[in-house]
């Protein structure tokens, strides 16, 4: 990448040789970059959906860790350009450090599923994906630090979980 090359303009009163500014001058490209770099930086948008009181809850993995969650909420998300919904878990496996745990629900990932059935899954169904999700994550990663990784839902695992909870 090219870094900004700089102009000197004049800055001060006809006659002075002082006060120069300095304008960065952008590639083009440098400015989609930049945007992008913008978009990645700016705020999450707030979660919404958590219940009141906060309930932790315990699930035993089958990696032989045990954890400790709470769910705090959902939000929007738009990812290649493509709506979907961030599930955001608050978990723990040693009951002193807790870290978010983002499970990402994409429309692609329900899309099969919804035009097979004929129905739109609606918030709870969702919500069932997502934290079925999150004990599948915890039964196959090897150890906690690997929890701090986002889950993605795929379409597979959607047929996977909905089959398993019997919802046809």
């Amino acid at each position: 990448m090219r870094s900004p090359s700089y102009a000197l303009g004049g800055g001060g009163r006809s006659g002075e040789l002082g006060f120069y500014r300095q304008r960065k001058i952008w590639h083009p490209g440098e400015q989609v970059l930049a945007r992008i770099l913008r978009s990645w930086r700016q705020k999450k948008a707030p979660l919404a959906g958590a219940p009141r009181i906060r309930r932790q809850k315990t699930y035993s993995a089958r990696s032989g860790y045990v954890y400790q969650y709470f769910y705090e909420g959902q939000r929007p998300l738009e990812r290649a350009g493509e709506p979907g919904i961030e599930f955001v878990f608050r978990v723990s496996s040693d009951r002193k450090t807790f870290f978010d745990v983002p499970v990402v629900l994409g429309e692609p990932a329900l899309a099969g599923w919804q035009q097979r059935q004929g129905r739109l899954l609606n918030s709870t169904e969702r919500y069932a994906i997502a934290k079925m999700a999150l004990f599948q994550a915890f039964d196959e990663r090897e150890n906690p630090a690997l929890m701090k990784l986002e889950v993605q839902v795929r379409a597979a695992d959607v047929d996977a979980i909905l089959e398993a909870l019997e919802l046809d």
